[in-house]
């Protein structure tokens, strides 16, 4: 299946926390959007392996997602070495996406940076013919996509660009919710942590008015780019 956005998360939530109303918004637009996590959060403080698997399907369910994938890569101690960024671009041969999505270049979680240099490493070196891979023994074709952006999680970075998506953020909170043992839930026994607070949620919300505010909008999601960015009428720019 060819997508038109491939979504790269280290954890299962990371896409849902970073740029999940983006994903909504171009679905609803008829869109062909996936997701392909790199681990299962084993080493999260609340939950297993187990449930995250659960939880991201019924968030990808919530998403209306056309694909999702996990490439079960260690979690907190993959590596953007040969292995791991051949597995990678496999996944870019695989759906020929035209944008892809990937975390953060920076960021309090180690995983999260880590992440997107072999994200972004790997999208590079799919595009290489003399790089052959494989899927179920059919030879892939080279493939780049013409625009690749990190969502912002954490750590605030100024965004190169906004994505409108007022209409989507109750949507958006619903997926992240679907990661029932790692947010907010008050019945549950599990140790506290970081993002298990409601005022982690709260921020995230705030976060969103504060990207949309700056385009005029009521909700946003900010990316960062690599590369300038362009467009054929600065009428489409907001």
């Amino acid at each position: 299946m060819k997508l038109d956005i491939l979504v790269f998360a280290v954890h299962p939530d990371d896409a849902e926390l970073g740029c999940s109303g983006t994903i909504l918004k171009h679905i609803a637009e008829g869109k062909k959007v996936g997701i392909v996590d790199f681990t299962r959060g084993e080493l999260g403080t609340r939950g297993t392996a187990e449930t995250r698997d659960q939880e991201a399907k019924e968030s990808g369910e919530i998403l209306g997602l056309h694909v999702r994938e996990n490439l079960r890569f260690k979690d907190g101690f993959f590596k953007n070495d040969e292995t791991h960024q051949l597995e990678v671009i496999k996944m870019v041969r695989k759906y020929k996406p035209e944008i892809i999505l990937t975390n953060a270049l920076d960021d309090r979680h180690p995983d999260h940076g880590r992440a997107g240099d072999l994200a972004n490493d790997a999208i590079f070196l799919s595009g290489l013919i003399k790089i052959q891979t494989s899927i179920a023994g059919t030879v892939q074709e080279a493939w780049r996509p013409r625009l690749v952006l990190q969502y912002i999680q954490d750590r605030y970075i100024k965004p190169d660009i906004i994505v409108d998506i007022s209409d989507f953020i109750d949507r958006k909170i619903a997926c992240i919710k679907a990661f029932k043992t790692q947010f907010d839930s008050p019945d549950t026994k599990e140790p506290q942590t970081y993002i298990s607070s409601p005022e982690f949620l709260e921020a995230v919300i705030a976060r969103s008015r504060e990207f949309g505010k700056n385009i005029g909008a009521k909700y946003g999601e900010g990316f960062t780019s690599r590369k300038l960015l362009g467009v054929d009428n600065l009428f489409n720019l907001k």
